[in-house]
């Protein structure tokens, strides 16, 4: 029954591409996917009309309820029939989906649902890895997007990361490169992260700034500011957006008009007030490799006032296959590198981390580890101090959400801001 049904919402939803014939932007990559496609759908809403996203619609049974506007009716059978059913009397003009893979021949479904015209490439980490033979491997999985663009179409790739980059051979459409790299056709110049010195953080205040010009091999250049925002990885997404507006026609004023609207969804890297005053830095929706570097380089960029620490909350890394145990290390070591000065790691395979820690420098009466989040969440609550920055992050079934529950400053907010609160443990 799960495979017709699978079947069927894909031949609805192609039925109605054919009829209606929106603009399919597709993103896929390791990490930043659901950031990117936020800031398109955002940017792009100034001069279309941009199909809504519901919740984390990615794969094989999440795209197709995207193109239909429907919610996942879960196990019920007359749900599903009546999805099915249902009549679709007018659609979007343009619709930003995400293309997410677990396994081969993942990418090859979601394309024959929906065939973009716009493709966008953000980074490659070994999530998912223990699926693939190597990350070649899923970045050629991934690279399937790329190849079902038609030649009149874009296909937009990441230039600060070489395994993207290297994909671009796949490509029979135009290759637009975005980025910091100062070779990509769309890029970054001057960023700067402004941040709170202070002692005391406090709900409904400003607690960073995020700063950086954008320019274009044809040296026009805009200037781009958002509030509450953090670090590199969301700039990306940002640029993306940029890119994508221009080709589709935008205006550098509805561009900057519409920008500063972008918000992250819960969990990805949201500034969040906690306890005692301290401040969480919330990316605890899931953690691979390339994001947990971008994470902590974040953290490294906030100075807490005199006394006061960074920080770090870290749960393990899920479904790394082969690269598990030198991922977590690697982790461990940046920890130091960005100047974390207490460090805690939660479930079995982070202890990695805690090695890794170890081993560049960080004492052990430095570190604490958990079994699950919220024994981590727990033992913060007691620990945490005025003015003190903290990173939770850590793969979807690590839980970090239940820990940072424990120590924001208003729990009763949860279910806004934090993710997978519609789950029952």
């Amino acid at each position: 029954m799960k495979i017709f049904i699978q079947k069927q919402l894909a031949k609805k939803a192609r039925k109605l591409i054919e009829k209606y014939n929106p603009i399919i932007i597709g993103v896929t990559g390791s990490v930043g996917k659901t950031s990117t496609r936020d800031a398109i759908a955002t940017v792009l809403s100034a001069k279309f009309d941009v199909a809504p996203n519901i919740k984390n619609y990615n794969n094989e049974f999440g795209l197709p309820l995207t193109i239909l506007g429907k919610l996942s009716p879960g196990r019920s059978i007359f749900g599903w029939l009546s999805i099915l059913f249902s009549s679709v009397k007018k659609m979007p003009q343009v619709f930003v989906l995400e293309y997410a893979i677990d396994h081969p021949g993942d990418m090859n479904v979601l394309c024959q649902t929906a065939k973009p015209s716009i493709a966008v490439l953000t980074r490659i980490s070994p999530v998912h890895a223990e699926f693939f033979r190597s990350v070649e491997q899923l970045a050629e999985e991934k690279a399937k997007l790329i190849e079902c663009v038609p030649e009149n179409g874009l296909v937009v790739l990441n230039a600060d990361d070489p395994l993207v980059l290297g994909l671009a051979g796949h490509a029979s459409a135009k290759v637009l490169t975005y980025g910091f790299s100062p070779i990509a056709n769309v890029h970054a110049v001057d960023y700067s992260l402004w941040t709170r010195e202070d002692f005391s953080f406090e709900p409904g205040e400003l607690f960073s700034k995020l700063s950086f010009g954008v320019e274009t091999n044809e040296k026009s250049r805009l200037n781009v500011e958002v509030k509450n925002m953090l670090g590199k990885a969301s700039a990306s997404s940002l640029i993306a957006a940029i890119a994508i507006a221009r080709h589709l026609g935008l205006s550098d004023e509805e561009i900057i008009s519409t920008l500063p609207k972008t918000k992250h969804e819960p969990g990805r890297m949201n500034p969040i007030p906690g306890i005692k005053g301290s401040l969480i830095l919330d990316s605890s929706y899931n953690a691979a490799p390339a994001s947990m570097h971008s994470a902590l380089e974040v953290l490294g960029e906030f100075y807490p006032a005199e006394n006061s620490r960074r920080i770090a909350v870290l749960g393990y890394m899920a479904e790394l296959g082969q690269y598990s145990e030198q991922e977590h290390r690697i982790i461990g070591m940046k920890t130091q590198e960005v100047g974390v000065d207490f460090l805690v790691t939660v479930g079995e395979i982070a202890r990695d981390i805690r090695r890794g820690a170890i081993e560049a420098g960080l004492r052990e009466d430095q570190t604490q580890h958990f079994s699950d989040s919220v024994e981590a969440g727990r033992f913060l609550d007691s620990q945490i101090k005025k003015g003190d920055i903290v990173l939770v992050k850590g793969s979807q079934s690590a839980r970090m959400e239940k820990a940072v529950k424990d120590i924001m400053a208003e729990p009763t907010r949860a279910e806004e801001l934090l993710v997978r609160q519609d789950w029952k443990n």
